[in-house]
């Protein structure tokens, strides 16, 4: 196990208010958007989803690092939050199928993280106060020269990131002797969805996030899927111009996350910054068409506009979070092309959704219409 000494460490947030902790992970600076998950368990995957790109994560959850790091469970190929914000950091891990402490693994991978902090104080002030950017050093004390290292950075609204998670070569994923064939547009897209996909007898090709459709077209799919991501959809005009080819041809799509507001962008309904966005794996969303409630595991900091969706003509509301009413899934009139808010392959999460999958699934081999 890696030397580990607990120095001081700083928080600081965009608004002025100051956390001081201890350091975790490298030792070094590192700024991002911050934010909560208020998941009790999976931090492996929460830290290599790529939909964290460029965002300083809070953990709720009270023990961090306890049952250590099994990288079968990692979502890509390496951390992807831009830093970590804990209260108990725990290196001693008990799990006997953990190849490594978390500690060697921020090392590793040069994550800076902070421990020690009050996060129930922490997370009440941003649930008040809303999304901000922030800064963690456990290099620089001097909290004027933090204050101008985090002027510099830029809002996520209007960032554009995922290019800079897609693959940068088209893969393939799965059984070639399947009896179906998806193509994958990768924003950030998540192991545990190719699994999903694989477990119901798809093989799957993932194209970089700016290939065009006629690239994607080359591969015979029977249905395309748009994945999640980081940043802000309304900067990604080429990939809504992929969706919009797509629909042109009718053919059967599915989105997830980020997928589901390039959708609605595609339809021209529009996208919008949170005031905090929806991070856990225990959000309550109701199933308008069929009446039922799923408890989801969601990751989004960007919504789509609830009122120009239901003044659409050219969707259909499907699903509809509990807690606040946004609008958590869409279908498009006339077409074979759907989407959701949410994580179905739920990674960590509850199962209630998996079902959306076979409802591709259905999609594709032309049993499920609409």
């Amino acid at each position: 196990m890696t030397n580990y000494t607990k120095l001081p460490a700083i928080l600081l947030l965009a608004d002025g208010t100051v956390f001081y902790g201890k350091a975790a992970g490298k030792i070094g600076t590192t700024t991002g958007e911050i934010c909560f998950n208020t998941g009790m368990t999976g931090y492996q995957e929460i830290f290599t989803d790529p939909s964290y790109f460029g965002q300083i994560m809070v953990t709720t959850n009270s023990h961090i690092g306890n049952y250590g790091i099994q990288k079968e469970e990692i979502e890509s190929d390496s951390i992807k939050i831009a830093g970590l914000v804990c209260k108990n950091y725990n290196i001693v891990y008990s799990r006997k199928l953990a190849t490594e402490s978390i500690q060697d693994y921020f090392q590793n991978d040069n994550l800076v993280a902070i421990s020690d902090i009050d996060t129930r104080a922490l997370v009440r002030h941003i649930r008040d106060k809303g999304a901000m950017n922030a800064i963690i050093s456990s290099e620089i004390t001097d909290l004027e020269e933090l204050k101008k290292k985090l002027a510099d950075v830029p809002s996520m609204e209007g960032l554009e990131l995922s290019s800079k998670v897609s693959t940068t070569e088209p893969y393939f994923y799965g059984n070639p002797e399947a009896s179906l064939k998806v193509a994958a547009l990768d924003l950030g897209i998540k192991k545990n969805i190719l699994r999903s996909f694989e477990n119901r007898d798809i093989y799957v090709k993932v194209f970089p996030a700016k290939t065009k459709f006629a690239e994607m077209e080359k591969f015979n799919p029977d249905g395309y899927f748009i994945s999640n991501g980081p940043g802000d959809p309304s900067v990604m005009p080429y990939a809504v111009e992929t969706i919009k080819e797509i629909l042109a041809e009718d053919k059967p799509l599915f989105g997830i996350c980020l997928g589901h507001q390039l959708l609605a962008e595609a339809n021209d309904i529009g996208t919008m910054k949170m005031f905090n966005g929806h991070r856990g794996l225990n959000h309550p969303v109701k199933n308008v068409i069929k009446n039922h409630c799923e408890v989801t595991s969601q990751n989004h900091g960007f919504g789509v506009i609830p009122d120009e969706v239901r003044n659409s003509d050219k969707v259909e509301i499907t699903h509809v979070n509990l807690n606040d009413k946004s609008i958590e899934g869409i279908r498009v009139k006339g077409k074979k092309a759907f989407s959701v808010q949410y994580h179905p392959e739920s990674s960590p999460g509850p199962h209630d959704s998996r079902y959306l999958f076979d409802d591709f699934v259905n999609v594709m081999k032309g049993e499920l219409v609409w």
